[in-house]
């Protein structure tokens, strides 16, 4: 019995909402029979479908995407093909629906099928740990050229701690940029966590030997999906949309990295930073957040108790930011949250 069931899983330690839902019941209909006779009172469907097949039309079906001549063809091909012929035998979705039924579902060329991928999932508790890069494009001077401006970040500081610009995109150019970040953060790269997508200079030979030389472990975003690296696509729109970005393009590649360096320069020690509590990146990458959060908190304890008629509730949290994730909640950040 269901209900039995479901009561020793949970004697055994089992949440009830994950017992519930392997034996196919909601837990608000296990309420429902706990009121009234200990056991399983559903009925099933009281009635078939007007619309429902057949068996004899399921097996013409099957028939028809398994006849030789259709064999290598797939029901979105299959259905303009009978109908080309005046004969209509079922929908697109009920060719597959059936097909799938039957476990005939299958790739029917030679390519491989899809290689499922692993979420890639990252946190960092200290500077130097997880680390974000990719390559965005500014406008030169020539009408559809531009030059490739390659961003080091580092999730938990939110710390630009590598950049360069360049004319073109090569793995040599990544990797050289990367080793020159390790020695200029002096850090030893063994451990750190390189998160990237899946662009031919993040996945060159030339920076992946780079990496494994310096044991830097190699970290990619899923294939399509765009939000996998958030972290340093927010940077790139805070780059491109602040006051200071040219609404022309760069006239020259050292007019591009001057004004790179300058942004640089203000994002890291004047911009304060708003996912981790309005300090500057680069307090929080030399751990100097905590004092100053700290004296925030004095001067509003001041405040408070100077007029404690005004302070009906806490209006900010000066407590640090703690731990920063790429995926690691259940529950997926939206990358505009992030805010730089």
């Amino acid at each position: 019995m269901n209900v039995a069931l479901i009561d020793e899983a949970v004697r055994g330690g089992a949440r009830l909402e994950a017992a519930c839902e392997l034996v196919g019941l909601s837990e608000r209909t296990l309420q429902r029979w706990r009121t009234g006779p200990m056991q399983d009172q559903r009925r099933g469907p009281k009635s078939v479908s007007p619309r429902a097949l057949s068996a004899a039309e399921r097996t013409r079906v099957l028939e028809v995407a398994n006849a030789p001549e259709n064999r290598g063809l797939t029901p979105h091909e299959i259905v303009p093909k009978l109908a080309d012929r005046g004969v209509y035998v079922a929908s697109e979705s009920t060719f597959y629906r059936v097909l799938r039924a039957a476990r005939q579902i299958k790739r029917r060329d030679r390519t491989k099928p899809p290689t499922p991928r692993p979420v890639p999932s990252h946190e960092a508790s200290a500077p130097n740990r997880v680390w974000t890069w990719d390559i965005t494009w500014l406008r030169a001077p020539v009408r559809g050229s531009f030059f490739k401006l390659y961003l080091l970040e580092d999730i938990y500081s939110r710390k630009i701690v590598g950049w360069d610009v360049h004319e073109s995109e090569t793995s040599e150019l990544a990797s050289a940029l990367v080793e020159r970040t390790c020695k200029a953060e002096g850090v030893l790269a063994s451990g750190i966590v390189l998160h990237a997508d899946n662009g031919a200079p993040m996945k060159g030979a030339t920076l992946l030997a780079t990496m494994q030389r310096l044991g830097i472990v190699p970290s990619f975003s899923r294939p399509s999906v765009s939000d996998d690296n958030p972290f340093v696509e927010s940077l790139f729109r805070h780059l491109k949309y602040c006051p200071a970005y040219p609404s022309t393009p760069f006239q020259s590649l050292e007019a591009a990295r001057e004004w790179v360096a300058a942004f640089v320069d203000w994002y890291n020690h004047r911009h304060l930073h708003g996912s981790i509590r309005h300090v500057t990146p680069a307090s929080r990458h030399a751990g100097l957040d905590a004092e100053i959060l700290e004296r925030r908190k004095l001067v509003y304890r001041r405040a408070r108790a100077a007029r404690p008629d005004r302070w009906t509730r806490s209006t900010r949290t000066w407590e640090p930011a703690g731990p920063v994730s790429i995926n690691h909640s259940s529950r997926r950040r939206d990358p505009r949250s992030d805010a730089a």
